[in-house]
């Protein structure tokens, strides 16, 4: 969001933003190991007990925006809002005021008081609070013609610069959440603002307040590329690499690379140190960062790289998942579309590692907002509703009721089922910030602005398209195979990756995997080792180090069963200790991204359905996403339905699909029961559906409108 109320952070990346099968199975060598059942309980999931719970509230947070004047009376006009979120099933509360503003001493130090009031009101209804805190911006209201912090504070000292020197500094109607004539400033958090910001941190700690929300912690490029070469960033950057701040923007030299990977762990830190803070005063409190940049370029040019966090300790994020049109929502999307916000919320998931993820759920209208919401919740997110591009409006009243509703009657069977995939999709940082570098972030496939559509994505640039991105392109076709597919899959993130991580995985997919860093390649070749099934696909595979140079040898070379000097070939099936290594050297996913061609999707998928036979399948339209979870004795089966959408942009519509799913039962074990919810009608209460036994398998049939939740409880 942003520093004029109200309003998000939707047109960050617009164009101009910033920166500029069944033939390969039959080669299954003898002896690999037989086919693994899904339904088994990855060893992964059971890790979470190792670390420090969230608290409860967080995991089943439903969430809304509130804000109040800075003279606000608590019971005339702050309890009012806080009843009214109430009514429609919000149970935590984003509180956004004036902290976006220039704030004096004093002028902050009266705001606490009303924030505490706020506070104890929200509470003694049954509502959680989380502030609203920019991280790096601060905004100068009537500052490009009056006083300003860039000019008459801190902020020329502090401010982020770009290579070439220039200060982050913009005025007015550059983004939606700066007014015109107001000012906005990016500061460097390597600077003085660290010490400053962390000692406000502190004093909203102790307000009572359940959690902060810190905004983007980025390198703003709204108005400059490649930010931050201050004084303080540049000294930041030589204590830890030794080296001196690039001279410019190059993908060819190493010290700008070493720089681009360096903005991630910088921010990284600086968001631990905010979460430090807030705990230091309050133990109880934790920390939620809004994060924009998903699984796409754009944490590549803003430096947020939030797969970096997946493992500390009380900080998760807010995740701002963007749509198509800031005034149009997902109303003219294509499949492919669809299947790019599933993985962006699936990448969010797996991002926050066992942690909460909360996340976005933009929508125009109610009906694009329900089946937005619907993906978010198939991917195990908790939803934080608004209408875009807007913070402090729901799109409407009566679904945001319904649907929170729906997720308050579910929440165990969305939150506490343990995910049934044993084929995880590997989303490689590196590979995304040093794969063939393009301009484009590749938020979406559809870059060609619809007819009578204002504020599109992509400003109509084709090179925004992620089909344009050769490492991104690969990534997303392997989503939306598997997808189309109805293979239920997890996403695994890269920083940090250990064993653990990826115990209980059957298949691991590796698209256009180059850049690796030793202890990763270490990693992967100990899974492929101990009996697991790796899928790698490019033409370089493991050919460039975790900074993108290239290595003398492939890190895998062993693992691939060919080394650089053979010249890599078209397809291999290698077997590498109790594993097996399946090779492509085409971009098949990028391809079936494009194109949605059968070939494609079968070279991709034939060692997954070679080696995985899953416990729960699903026949009927493609466009259904399919997504399995078991909790104690119920298996919880979600369905999405976007069959509505083609692969050319149309009129937004609802096409109601019947499918089967199907349910392989263990020996021993029948139905006892099958139940559907959904939030698609007035109420959530189950209803029982039917089902029919032929030999070990349950075949239950319904119709799915937008969402349906089946829940099968066997014994």
């Amino acid at each position: 969001m942003n520093g004029t109320r109200g309003f998000t952070r939707r047109g960050l990346l617009r164009a101009g933003a910033g920166v500029g099968g069944a033939a390969l199975a039959a080669q299954l060598a003898p002896g690999i190991p037989g086919p693994y059942r899904i339904g088994e309980t990855p060893a992964w999931a059971a890790s979470a007990a190792g670390e420090k719970a969230f608290p409860e509230w967080s995991r089943f947070a439903r969430l809304a925006d509130a804000t109040f004047d800075e003279d606000a009376d608590p019971t005339r006009e702050m309890k009012p809002v806080i009843t009214a979120l109430k009514a429609q099933n919000v149970n935590v509360i984003e509180l956004d005021t004036i902290l976006s503003h220039w704030l004096t001493e004093a002028e902050f130090t009266e705001h606490l008081v009303k924030i505490k009031e706020f506070v104890t009101l929200a509470h003694a209804a049954g509502i959680r609070v989380v502030m609203y805190y920019p991280s790096l911006e601060v905004i100068s209201l009537g500052g490009e013609k009056g006083r300003s912090f860039y000019k008459d504070g801190d902020g020329k000292a502090w401010v982020q610069r770009s290579l070439d020197g220039k200060p982050n500094v913009f005025y007015g109607s550059l983004v939606v959440w700066v007014d015109p004539g107001d000012e906005s400033c990016w500061v460097s958090p390597n600077s003085p603002w660290r010490d400053f910001y962390l000692g406000r941190v502190k004093r909203l700690a102790g307000t009572g307040l359940d959690a902060l929300w810190p905004d983007v912690p980025i390198y703003f490029d709204g108005a400059l590329s490649w930010c931050d070469a201050s004084t303080w960033a540049a000294d930041a950057f030589k204590a830890d690499t030794g080296l001196a701040l690039p001279p410019k923007d190059d993908f060819t030299s190493p010290p700008f690379r070493r720089y681009v990977e360096w903005r991630h762990r910088n921010l990284n830190q600086w968001q631990l140190d905010i979460a430090a803070a807030g705990r230091s005063v309050n133990p109880d409190m934790v920390t939620f960062i809004e994060t924009v940049s998903m699984d796409y370029k754009y944490a590549t040019t803003i430096g947020l790289d939030g797969a970096y966090l997946r493992k500390a300790e009380g900080v998760s994020h807010v995740w701002e998942v963007d749509i198509l049109g800031l005034y149009d929502g997902m109303r003219h999307a294509t499949a492919t579309d669809w299947t790019c916000l599933i993985s962006m919320y699936k990448y969010a998931r797996a991002a926050s590692g066992t942690k909460p993820a909360w996340a976005f759920s933009y929508g125009w209208k109610a009906d694009d907002a329900s089946l937005v919401m619907a993906e978010l919740l198939a991917a195990g997110c908790n939803p934080y509703e608004v209408k875009s591009p807007f913070k402090d409006v729901t799109t409407d009243k009566a679904m945001r009721t319904r649907m929170y509703a729906f997720v308050a009657a579910n929440q165990e069977k969305l939150y506490d089922a343990t995910p049934a995939a044993t084929v995880g999709v590997y989303h490689s940082s590196a590979s995304r910030d040093f794969v063939s570098p393009s301009p484009g972030t590749g938020m979406f496939a559809n870059a060609k602005v619809p007819t009578g559509v204002k504020d599109w994505w992509s400003g109509g640039s084709p090179e925004e398209s992620c089909v344009e991105q050769q490492w991104l392109g690969e990534f997303r076709g392997t989503v939306k195979a598997l997808v189309y597919a109805h293979i239920p899959f997890s996403i695994v993130t890269s920083p940090g990756i250990t064993a653990a991580d990826l115990a209980g995985y059957r298949v691991l997919m590796l698209p256009n995997l180059q850049a690796v860093s030793g202890d990763e390649a270490e990693v992967l070749r100990g899974f492929v080792d101990g009996g697991g099934v790796v899928v790698i696909t490019g033409p370089a595979p493991t050919g460039l180090d975790a900074t993108g140079t290239a290595r003398a040898e492939y890190a895998l070379a062993d693992v691939l069963g060919f080394r650089k000097a053979d010249g890599p070939p078209a397809s291999k099936v290698n077997r590498y200790g109790s594993g097996t290594c399946w090779y492509l050297r085409d971009l098949v996913g990028k391809k079936y991204l494009a194109t949605t061609d059968q070939g494609s999707a079968n070279q991709l998928l034939a060692p997954v359905t070679a080696a995985v036979t899953p416990a729960v399948t699903l026949t009927g339209d493609h466009r259904i996403h399919l997504e399995v979870g078991r909790l104690g004795d119920d298996t919880v089966v979600q369905l999405v339905n976007f069959s509505g959408f083609g692969d050319a942009p149309g009129a937004f519509r609802i096409a109601p699909a019947s499918c089967t799913v199907s349910l392989e039962l263990p020996a021993g074990r029948q139905v006892r029961s099958a139940t559907v919810s959904s939030p698609d009608v007035p109420s959530p209460a189950p209803q029982p559906v039917t089902w029919r036994v032929t030999g070990t398998t349950a075949a239950f049939t319904l119709t799915v409108a937008q969402y349906s939740l089946l829940t099968i409880t066997t014994g």
